[in-house]
């Protein structure tokens, strides 16, 4: 535990960040013992205050549209997701039986609400000042990439975009599956002009598609000279 919190770059009490990892559906199966919800609660207004003062503090020619868009974009469940991935945060959650049987440990939307909960239990134990850098901190790799935010909202959609606006046809998955029904794993490939662009995988069909729809048009993103 103290090597996550080192990773984060955060010093809290174990109580604290125990109870910020720990899902309802654990606290459900072990005597109701206190669970992450009232810290995300917390984080996800902490997490909003940050983010729209440093879009503004940053930003000061855009009109409101587009920083409410972006503002939107920092603070979803899949740029949230992302940010826990990084983190390896979902070796670290305690999760009840059902949701450990349904891959809850790669679930955008249990990561991101996690990520939330910390940021709480960080403003609980470190107070707002602590909290407000540490949520600086964690959103910092995409804010120095504003094209992503458009991508981590909605990648399939954007991934249709950048490919019709180089010409290209409509993007075209492939998805397998293996292991067993209670614990499968999906990989998705997503062709772009005849050729494999991008690869991912997850517990569902959708979410390797997602993942592999970011891949592919992180990829084009980088080669702005290709085009069909």
């Amino acid at each position: 535990m103290h090597g996550f919190l080192a990773r984060l770059g955060v010093e809290l009490p174990d109580t604290l960040i125990t109870q910020a990892l720990t899902h309802r559906s654990f606290s459900y199966e072990n005597g109701g013992e206190p669970h992450n919800e009232r810290l995300e609660f917390l984080g996800d207004s902490i997490l909003g205050q940050a983010v729209t003062v440093k879009l503004f503090q940053d930003n000061p020619d855009l009109n409101e549209g587009i920083l409410a868009k972006r503002r939107s974009s920092l603070v979803s469940s899949a740029a949230l997701a992302e940010v826990a991935r990084h983190f390896k945060l979902g070796q670290h959650l305690r999760l009840g039986r059902g949701e450990e049987l349904t891959g809850g440990r790669e679930k955008d939307s249990i990561l991101a609400d996690t990520v939330e909960a910390i940021i709480g239990a960080v403003f609980v134990g470190c107070g707002p000042v602590v909290a407000n850098n540490f949520v600086l901190h964690l959103i910092k790799p995409l804010l120095a990439d504003p094209d992503r935010f458009g991508a981590a909202m909605d990648p399939k959609t954007s991934l249709q975009e950048i490919a019709a606006e180089r010409g290209f046809s409509a993007p075209q998955y492939t998805v397998t599956g293996e292991g067993p029904d209670h614990n499968r794993i999906f990989t998705a490939v997503v062709s772009v002009g005849g050729k494999d662009r991008g690869t991912g995988t997850g517990t569902s069909k959708k979410q390797a598609e997602v993942a592999a729809a970011l891949a592919a048009w992180t990829l084009f993103s980088r080669d702005k000279n290709e085009s069909a």
